[in-house]
């Protein structure tokens, strides 16, 4: 196997999801290299679950330094 066949693959509106914020957000950080984004032979754009997840952590551990700071 590949190692695009071992990682789970989303869709951009699963994406959004996961972050609460709208799909065209996510096709705005492909864009700018937040999230690198692989071609479905449709033409489709799909994001590895791991590196998903992995910016998530960033995201939620920044805002708990963040909210800690503040308080």
């Amino acid at each position: 196997m590949t190692e695009i066949e071992e990682d789970n693959l989303l869709t951009r509106a699963q994406v959004a999801a996961l972050f609460n914020v709208r799909p065209r957000t996510v096709a705005e950080w492909g864009r700018v290299g937040r999230l690198q984004s692989i071609r479905t032979p449709g033409g489709h754009r799909r994001y590895r679950e791991s590196e998903v997840r992995a910016l998530l952590a960033g995201t939620e551990k920044a805002t708990a330094t963040s909210e800690g700071a503040s308080a």
